[in-house]
């Protein structure tokens, strides 16, 4: 279990989170929902090592997460940050290959190479595999990206707006596909997502936030709720039940 206590994050007097406390699950899909500026990125960013809070404490697993050396916090958390661009012209498959860097060290073996196989077949990209990055539409792009981070194989997966670029086809088969992921291989997978449709539909938790807080947190039937949407994003909504799916109709 990921458990955060108190996080606070401040840049000079501008606050970016103020004494945020969760605790994530060790296996499920949990959305990360709420306005732009609400400190969705940030609060990811923490939790993985990559932006040290101004005060408070990520525990895994009862450890501190600074306490983790870098490589075996590698084999741990995985992130995909929204920021996931490379220069280099390489294949699908390298790219992929690129996730089992903390277990191969440069030298990947084939065990290594099973999961990096299993990861791309996983997206349902193994006819694109030696094609470039350059070659790739975006949403094919994103794809590969994901495929890199599931090869990493950790317990814990965090997506920074996965479905950026994608059309409603693929968006619908990467949240299929994530909520495989966290039954068929046992992961706890964070993601941010503007779409709370998505979130509703997909997730075991959804977090809310707001002004850099957590506003609500529970599931998707507690948060779906008319008056919590409307007070989270400021505008008119209305939650319908269809099927035994909670979703938001949204409007001017």
């Amino acid at each position: 279990m990921i458990e955060l206590s108190n996080i606070c994050l401040s840049y000079g007097k501008n606050d970016i989170l103020t004494n945020v406390s969760l605790s994530l699950r060790q296996q499920g899909l949990t959305s990360i929902i709420g306005p732009n500026g609400a400190g969705k990125s940030s609060l990811l960013a923490i939790l993985n090592r990559l932006q040290k809070p101004t005060s408070g404490e990520v525990r895994i697993d009862g450890q501190p997460i600074d306490s983790f050396d870098n490589r075996v916090l590698a084999t741990r958390l995985s992130i995909l940050r929204q920021d996931n661009q490379i220069n280099a012209r390489i294949s699908v498959r390298d790219l992929v290959c690129f996730g089992r860097f903390p277990y191969h060290n440069g030298r990947p073996t084939a065990e290594d190479w099973a999961v990096i196989d299993q990861a791309i077949h996983y997206l349902d990209m193994s006819d694109l595999q030696d094609r470039y990055l350059d070659q790739l539409s975006g949403g094919q792009r994103q794809r590969a990206f994901i495929a890199m981070v599931l090869a990493q194989d950790t317990q814990y997966v965090f997506l920074d707006e996965p479905l950026n670029n994608l059309d409603m086809k693929h968006s619908v088969a990467i949240m299929k596909q994530l909520r495989r992921a966290c039954e068929e291989l046992s992961k706890s997978i964070v993601v941010v997502l503007h779409d709370i449709n998505f979130a509703s539909c997909y997730s075991d938790e959804i977090v809310s936030m707001k002004h850099g807080r957590i506003a609500h947190s529970g599931s998707p039937e507690q948060v779906m709720q008319d008056h919590i949407l409307m007070d989270l994003y400021d505008m008119p909504l209305s939650v319908q039940q269809i099927d035994d799916k909670r979703l938001c109709l949204y409007y001017l």
